[in-house]
């Protein structure tokens, strides 16, 4: 089976009330960048994505513009509005995409919650991977601690916590989105589209505990301890300097940036 050809899509239409801001929290600045233009590097690391979509506020275009202009390198990226749902705005952006479903240009689309900026590059490779030879793949991260709130109910064998991003095999999922805007159906998330809808297997891989989800200040500040940790100098924007980082932390480098201690 040949390589896929994968497209990402980046939802960062939310407002993030929780995060105590008066901005959408993915415009926050972390380590010299906005917290959702890291989530695009981490993505567009792969050699197999040539499509990358950002949803967002109608109101945040010109912030988010100023942002890739600065941040994101070529190619260039295609920025809609989003819905008022997160299937709305999943929705908009397959339409985006749809020229190049449609002519086998893409073969799996990604999505991705922008305020998750550490999800690095081994992470996408892992769902993309999964996605192309099963149909479907999410992250998920084991919760052993816990347990049933009624004291009398036997806790559940196995209970997991699912991330972003997840991935799928591109025309059943645009197929998907357009019976489901037919049918008037909103998805809690992508996966509950394509389980409606489609009969493909939904495959579960490793998430990681990195894999921070912007939402409350207190994370934003967990992040940039991490990505201090992995060697990255804080005090600029060129990323780390992995020969002056001690192994642990070259170590580090190379699970955010596989194939190589760069930026």
């Amino acid at each position: 089976m040949s390589a896929p050809r994968a497209a990402v899509v980046m939802l960062a239409a939310g407002e993030g009330r929780r995060s105590g801001y008066q901005t959408n929290k993915v415009l926050l600045p972390l380590a010299g960048r906005r917290v959702f233009t890291w989530a695009v590097r981490w993505a567009r690391e792969l050699a197999s994505v040539e499509r990358t979509v950002i949803v967002i506020r109608e109101a945040d275009r010109d912030d988010v513009v100023a942002a890739v202009g600065r941040e994101v390198g070529p190619p260039e990226v295609t920025i809609v509005t989003g819905g008022d749902s997160r299937h709305a705005s999943e929705w908009e952006a397959l339409q985006a995409l749809a020229p190049d479903i449609e002519a086998g240009r893409v073969d799996v689309v990604v999505i991705h919650d922008a305020a998750r900026p550490l999800a690095g590059t081994a992470l996408f490779a892992s769902v993309v991977d999964a996605a192309w030879e099963h149909g479907g793949a999410l992250p998920v991260r084991e919760q052993a601690h816990l347990t049933a709130l009624d004291s009398g109910s036997e806790p559940p064998d196995r209970v997991v916590a699912v991330q972003t991003p997840q991935a799928f095999r591109a025309a059943p999922l645009l197929e998907a989105y357009r019976r489901a805007h037919r049918d008037g159906f909103v998805g809690t998330d992508t996966a509950s589209c394509m389980e409606r809808y489609t009969d493909l297997p939904v495959h579960c891989v490793e998430g990681d505990a990195r894999n921070v989800k912007i939402t409350f200040p207190e994370d934003l500040f967990l992040a940039e301890r991490l990505l201090a940790k992995a060697g990255y100098d804080l005090s600029g924007t060129h990323g780390p300097d992995p020969a002056a980082a001690p192994a642990s932390r070259r170590s580090a480098l190379r699970h955010l940036w596989p194939g190589g201690d760069h930026p």
